[in-house]
């Protein structure tokens, strides 16, 4: 199997329970054995999907095709996933409590926010980094505050400050918790979708004792985040993480409905686009059939054909950061705050290097 015949393979796989099309197409590959399931296994654990593969395919009676030890392997990895998650979930309960009792409303975003909102049916599906969430800016400096004083501390003490230029204050963890934190006070860089902030999602946030995004606030989030957090819009990559997340967000809501609150969409229409796509084409996925979503679709089939060389993706790296140091500067000229980071972060760089 080919790279590209792996994704696509993996994408189905994702979606037998909901789509029957794509049942009858997974089981005949493993009755036939077509499957080369080392390239699975790299490629779905490269994507952070592995545990979901095998969730998947337990509940679609699937696992009696696969090889006994992966099957033995994929168990262990799933149950110590899950162990995580139980763990991650307990510990996002606690910091919504230590924060509620400081009359501050966290938002849980992203991974930790799906496990709390029960978006998955074994929450040994989901792999999770950090536990993000999204505070008020009036309540982003007490909510740092709060979180120190509970014995949670900077990961990278001596990593310069880039909580200005970022959308969250740097990971934190806390001596016997399994998750770094991350407290965002916007959840988008781009100035593009500026718009969805902490007032756009407030008045649909879901309570039942604790906050998460709304289904239709979820899935634009899940969108910018691959798109404009992630670069994803240039590097034009797949994520079936997000695409999965995406997928099961579309049994809930309409992607292309919540996606057009947003003026400036046609990017976040294009990952949805891709997702379509890579899951083999379900109902669920809503989308605008443009000739710019049929573009970056190709685009990115292309770049899986002839991936980017290791030079051009970090001049396109170096791009990046290079606009994104010009906007800093520019914004210097006319916020005070920008000024000060500026002047902080030449005193540290001379710093460091002891000129």
């Amino acid at each position: 199997m080919t790279y590209k015949e792996t994704l696509f393979f993996i994408g189905k796989c994702l979606t037998i329970n909901h789509e029957a099309h794509n049942k009858r197409i997974v089981e005949e590959h493993l009755k036939n054995n077509t499957v080369d399931w080392d390239n699975i296994v790299k490629l779905s654990t490269e994507h952070y999907v592995f545990p979901a593969l095998y969730c998947n395919l337990r509940k679609a009676d699937f696992l009696k095709y696969l090889p006994e030890d992966l099957v033995g392997y994929m168990k262990h990895i799933a149950d110590l996933n899950r162990e995580r998650n139980t763990q991650i979930i307990q510990q996002a309960k606690e910091i919504n409590e230590l924060l509620l009792s400081h009359n501050i409303t966290p938002i849980f975003l992203k991974g930790t926010g799906n496990l709390l909102e029960g978006l998955y049916d074994d929450i040994a599906e989901r792999m999770v980094g950090d536990i993000d969430f999204l505070v008020n800016n009036n309540s982003f400096t007490e909510s740092i505050r709060v979180l120190k004083n509970d014995g949670y501390y900077k990961f990278h003490k001596d990593k310069f400050d880039t909580t200005i230029t970022n959308r969250h204050y740097p990971k934190m963890i806390k001596k016997n918790k399994i998750a770094s934190t991350e407290i965002h006070y916007k959840m988008v860089s781009s100035s593009k979708i500026s718009e969805f902030n902490y007032d756009f999602i407030f008045p649909n946030i879901k309570k039942k004792n604790i906050s998460t995004l709304s289904y239709s606030d979820n899935i634009i989030l899940t969108t910018c985040n691959k798109q404009f957090n992630d670069n994803g819009k240039i590097f034009k990559n797949f994520n079936l993480r997000s695409s999965y997340d995406i997928f099961l967000l579309s049994k809930k809501c309409s992607p292309i409905t919540s996606v057009k609150k947003l003026k400036n969409h046609k990017h976040l229409n294009n990952f949805l686009y891709s997702s379509f796509k890579i899951f083999n084409e379900p109902n669920s996925i809503s989308y605008e059939n443009t000739l710019l979503a049929q573009t970056f679709f190709s685009n990115q089939i292309k770049l899986l054909e002839h991936p980017m060389s290791k030079l051009k993706k970090k001049l396109v790296s170096w791009r990046i950061f290079n606009t994104k140091a010009f906007k800093t500067i520019f914004k210097s000229t006319y916020k005070k705050e920008y000024r000060i980071y500026l002047k902080s972060r030449i005193h540290h760089f001379f710093n460091f290097f002891k000129i």
